[in-house]
């Protein structure tokens, strides 16, 4: 997985710190000793270069991935730098730089601060059954450590003040490396071996001061001193900026596996090998019995822990143990209950599927298993009877290849598919439908149930020829209904001729009256009068022509010039502009539409709409004529505010006749009529027509004419 790349902040951060760390570099490898040697330049260095670590590693603790410990660690190397600033003060001052309770005090807290951080990552990173064996491994090896290097830094016949400062510096020397080894033992990743390789550098210098310290030879400005202190602090600032406490997409870094056999190891040999050296010391007389006698004690101490700490670990581990076997053993016997439960549910199993052999093979109606090739699996009796084959025959046959062995016709081949099929049997036919359905199983199958329904075709053959005579019936009906409708035809005829030989006269009549007076009393002017006149009468005679054309015809001009399609399609965008309604249209005919078809259906959208006009207050209206498969289908929906259509009849006697003329218009034609309607959820009138010709239609459509 690829790094991320740096923000521009932490590119600055970075280049300054190498730039410092460069600097601080060049100064004690370029400078003269004498340079180095002025009194606080060379502690200043030390300061500055701690005080600028902290402040990067303190400005990183609010970064979302920064590091749980970068606080403390912050505040130890601020420790760094307030010692490094307290030396300062002394060469400045020139006070003298001799031994006291305050220098170790100082030390020893700086140390302590300096472990806080790994006692987070401790927690942070490492299982909690397994911390409290690392903390013993690393007080033993701290102290077996930090006993050696006691016994080095000590000088010879030493006073109490100088044997407490060894035992500080050989205790922060010792704890410092122990504590960062053993988590870069434990979870090698690069931020813990980069804390680690920091701390080693903060600790080889620690111990190059403490001999100088301790053996009064300690001078400022010494290369070795200040250089691992200085370049130590500003790489834990860069470590700090550089890598993220865990970075973005990976798993938290995993406790290496050879961790704990390898740090155990070290700790017992490091206590075996100090107690070697402390006998050795002693028994050549470098030092007294007092002194070794305490460090014994102190490995002695040491070592105790770490094996009570392993004893409390074993116990608990017996513990857990025995609360395993404990738990197995509930596990084994609830393992023998669902067994038992399993046999039992086994032969509930065994049972069922005979039951359902013995369902399968009794039942009438035919059951076939198909395969994903369409290869008989299993057959039932009843199916090999009505092929009249035994099942040897039947089953793991292709379906195509049982179709080609039986008298069949072509239909029984596609009967999985189609759900219709024919058998021939002693010159009858023998009338088969199937229904299929997946079975989820793997390979899939399929089951094909195939039932024997010549008896209902032959009742369905009688229930037609009952349905023709009904037809009939229906047919003196239509004739009825037919007189009656040209009647009501004739009556509108008469009706438009009153009104084109009466009204349609009189007012062409009045209106060249009246403009004739109007002219003569506001002009006077006789000529002109009459020429506005007679332009006035040309017009009233055009429009009374257009009058009698439409009441002539009663059939819209563009219904009689283009079709149905376009008549409704003029139809609608005036419907749209006149009642600021929007509307959509689908019209799609795939035959020819006979004339009195076109106008009935013109009739059926013009009402739809009407009621749609004056009821429903709607927004929307679709309108969808379709002439396809032989049947002409007419949908007008809107979204208005719909009705209860169990009220139709209740509309029909308050005198609202619209839907019912719509009904008895295209039942006429042999059409089938529906409304769907619901109170606020809009209303959709459908029709549907067949688009043959019939001769109730066709009278229909003279009348309208």
């Amino acid at each position: 997985m690829s790094t991320p790349p740096l923000s521009t902040r932490a590119r600055f951060v970075t280049a300054l710190l190498f730039l410092v760390a460069a600097g601080v570099v060049a100064a004690y490898t370029l400078a003269p000793d004498s340079l180095r040697a002025t009194k606080g330049l060379s502690s200043g260095v030390v300061t500055g270069a701690c005080v600028l670590a902290s402040l990067v590693i303190l400005a990183q603790v609010r970064r979302p991935d920064a590091w749980k410990s970068a606080p403390w660690i912050g505040l130890a190397v601020l420790g760094l730098a307030a010692i490094g600033g307290l030396f300062m003060y002394v060469d400045i001052s020139g006070h003298p730089k001799g031994r006291s309770i305050t220098y170790d005090v100082s030390f020893l807290i700086v140390s302590l601060v300096f472990l806080a951080p790994a006692g987070i990552e401790y927690r942070d990173h490492l299982p909690k059954e397994d911390r409290r064996e690392i903390v013993a491994d690393v007080a033993l090896i701290s102290a077996a450590f930090g006993t050696a290097l006691y016994l080095f830094l000590r000088p010879v016949d030493p006073d109490i003040a100088t044997v407490v400062s060894s035992a500080v510096f050989a205790l922060i020397v010792a704890t410092a490396c122990s504590a960062y080894g053993a988590l870069a033992l434990w979870v090698p990743s690069p931020g813990h071996l980069g804390l680690f390789a920091g701390m080693v550098a903060l600790a080889s210098s620690a111990l190059t001061f403490g001999v100088q310290w301790l053996s009064g030879t300690y001078r400022p400005g010494q290369a070795s001193i200040d250089l691992p202190i200085a370049l130590g602090a500003l790489f834990l600032a860069l470590l700090l900026t550089l890598v993220p406490r865990r970075p973005a997409g990976r798993q938290p870094a995993r406790p290496a596996r050879y961790g704990r056999p390898f740090l155990t190891t070290l700790s017992v040999t490091a206590a075996c090998g100090a107690l070697g050296l402390v006998a050795s010391l002693e028994f050549d007389h470098r030092i007294d019995r007092v002194q070794a006698s305490a460090l014994i004690a102190l490995l002695a101490v040491a070592v105790a822990v770490r094996i009570l700490v392993n004893q409390l670990r074993g116990s608990g581990a017996t513990r857990a143990a025995q609360e395993a076997l404990d738990q197995k053993e509930v596990a084994l016997r609830e393992t023998d209950k669902a067994l038992a439960r399993l046999q039992r549910a086994n032969d509930t199993l065994r049972d069922s599927e005979e039951h359902l052999r013995t369902v399968f093979e009794s039942a009438v109606d035919g059951i076939v298993e198909l395969n994903d090739r369409d290869v008989i699996v299993r057959a039932n009796e009843a199916f090999c009877a009505m092929l009249e084959l035994p099942q040897s025959l039947v089953e793991n046959q292709p379906w195509t290849a049982l179709a080609a062995s039986i008298e069949a016709d072509d239909s029984f081949a596609t009967l999985p598919s189609t759900g219709q099929g024919t058998l021939r049997r002693e010159g009858h036919a023998i009338y088969l439908e199937s229904r299929l359905s997946d079975i989820p199983s793997e390979p899939p199958r399929r089951l094909l149930l195939v039932r024997d329904v010549t008896a209902a075709r032959v009742a369905d053959q009688t229930i037609r020829s009952l349905f023709k005579f009904l037809q009939d019936r229906d047919e003196d009906r239509t004739r009825i209904m037919r007189r009656t409708n040209a009647a009501i035809e004739s009556e509108r005829n008469r009706i438009a001729r009153d009104l084109h030989d009466g009204p349609v006269q009189g007012v062409s009549a009045a209106s060249l009256s009246l403009e004739a007076v109007l002219l003569m009393l506001k002009a006077g002017d006789v000529d002109e009068g009459t020429e506005v006149l007679s332009k006035v009468r040309r017009e009233l005679s055009e429009e009374a022509d257009n009058l009698r054309r439409l009441m002539s015809g009663l059939r819209p001009p563009l219904l009689e010039e283009r079709g149905l399609i376009p008549a409704l399609r003029e139809n609608l965008a005036k419907y749209e502009r006149d009642n600021d309604v929007k509307t959509e249209f689908v019209g799609n005919s795939m035959s020819e539409i006979p004339q009195d078809l076109e106008t009935l259906s013109y009739r059926i959208v013009q009402e739809a709409l009407s009621n749609s006009t004056k009821h429903a207050k709607a927004a929307l209206v679709n309108v969808v004529v379709e002439a396809v498969g032989g049947q002409l289908r007419i949908e007008v929906a809107d979204d208005g505010v719909g009705f209860d259509a169990g009220q139709a009849r209740e509309f029909l006697r308050m005198g609202r006749v619209g839907l019912a003329s719509m009904r008895e218009r295209v039942e006429l034609a042999n059409g089938t009529f529906m409304v769907h309607s619901t109170p606020g959820k809009g209303t959709t009138v459908l029709a549907t027509l067949p688009l043959e010709a019939v001769p109730a239609l066709r009278e229909l459509a003279v009348n309208e004419a």
